[in-house]
């Protein structure tokens, strides 16, 4: 198979017009982070934060056209915002590109207010600071999202996320799932999923479907072993593209697998999505509870209703004495729900079954239903369903405010 050059792909792109009709979008400066591997492209366009939407047909030729390239077999073009102060189609400023070998120049990265990630104020801050940008409306056909996150990586918050999706749907919701851990997506094979989405009809994309839930995934969209070197508005924009640009149809509820930790991901998906509630993923060492009270005092400063708690690997019980084992402790994240008033939505073990059937793509709740640990998740399922209506319920009542 021929491997096309940096340049090459580079020359290729000069036949799409910018923002201005009449230069290029490589003369213009607005292609950056363009990588091939194993016949995959993908890169960046960086325009204005106004104009996003409006340039949306200049991502989508880019996108057709890289694909005339011989040796490419599939491409990712997704759209970063530059500061305001910026057009595209201004002198290009910064260092060349890396790895192109070409004398093409990039704009320098939007810093995080520029990409609507804006910090909330800390605590005995004078002066206060400005209000988070409104938020948009939810995706057409979805009536809640709830994000799924975890302080920190290795909690098993993914294999908790389709397993919680899953016993919702058994429940009688309609359920889809966005893998918004761009750097590691393991949803495809959590649900023993492969292929590529296919295009409905302009940008807009049909998920692929794992046990009748519906499920998006940069995993789909480059290989296991292939490493996503992005900076993070690019990942932003991939993530909100995955969001928006998905025919996700009627569903009562959006899961998102959030990536772990408490960064530019987690905090503009907080702000600029109309989350219903966030659950969050612990095991019970305090190593793990520290960095889950990240998470939670995150998303309370952003105004996210907490949902609860979650203890994953809570307890092991031997196959062969059947002894009950605390090897990470236990009732940590019990004691932390109740010591900051968050819901405690239960404990699950650390069991060899659930791990194998999760390599195997055919989660616990699906595989073995009416097995103690399906049964745990349905448990806590129903917990976050009656959490949602509970917080459905006080959104919608008035305030009374007393002068």
């Amino acid at each position: 198979m021929n491997i096309p050059t940096n340049e090459q792909l580079l020359e290729q792109l000069k036949n799409v017009k910018g923002p201005d009709l009449e230069s290029n979008i490589v003369d213009l400066g607005i292609v950056s982070d363009i990588h091939y591997a194993d016949g995959k492209v993908s890169f960046s366009l960086s325009v204005p934060a106004e104009r996003a939407e409006k340039l949306e047909p200049m991502r989508a030729a880019a996108e057709k056209t890289i694909m005339e390239v011989e040796g490419v077999e599939k491409a990712l073009v997704v759209l970063t915002a530059e500061s305001n102060s910026k057009s595209a189609g201004a002198t290009p400023t910064g260092g060349s590109m890396p790895g192109s070998g070409a004398d093409t120049q990039v704009r320098p990265a939007p810093d995080a207010k520029e990409m609507g990630a804006v910090p909330p104020p800390m605590a005995g801050k004078a002066g206060g600071s400005a209000p988070a940008p409104e938020k948009a409306g939810l995706p057409k056909g979805i009536k809640s999202i709830i994000a799924v996150a975890s302080g920190k990586g290795g909690v098993g918050k993914s294999t908790t996320s389709v397993n919680l999706a899953l016993a919702m749907q058994a429940k009688g919701k309609k359920v889809g799932i966005l893998d918004a851990d761009i750097y590691g997506p393991s949803l495809p094979r959590l649900l023993g999923i492969a292929g590529r989405p296919q295009q409905v009809s302009g940008s807009i994309i049909k998920p692929l479907e794992g046990f009748g839930i519906k499920v998006i995934s940069m995993g789909f969209l480059v290989d296991e072993e292939t490493p996503m070197i992005w900076r993070g508005p690019m990942v932003i924009s991939a993530i909100t593209q995955m969001l928006r640009q998905v025919e996700w149809g009627e569903i009562d509820i959006l899961v998102v697998d959030m990536p772990p930790g408490t960064g530019d991901v987690q905090l503009t998906m907080a702000q600029q999505v109309p989350l219903a509630g966030a659950v969050i993923v612990s095991t019970p060492q305090d190593l793990a509870l520290i960095d889950a009270r990240k998470g939670l005092n995150m998303f309370r400063q952003v105004d996210v209703p907490l949902l609860g708690i979650i203890e994953n690997m809570s307890y092991f019980i031997c196959d062969k004495c059947g002894e009950k084992h605390e090897i990470f402790g236990h009732g940590g994240a019990r004691d932390e729900a109740e010591r900051i008033g968050v819901p405690y939505l239960g404990g699950v073990p650390l069991h060899k079954e659930i791990r194998t059937n999760s390599d195997a793509g055919t989660p616990i709740v699906v595989s073995n239903p009416e097995g103690e640990h399906a049964k745990i998740y349905q448990q806590i399922a129903g917990e976050v369903l009656n959490r949602l209506d509970t917080e459905s319920e006080m959104s919608i009542r008035p305030k009374i405010v007393i002068e």
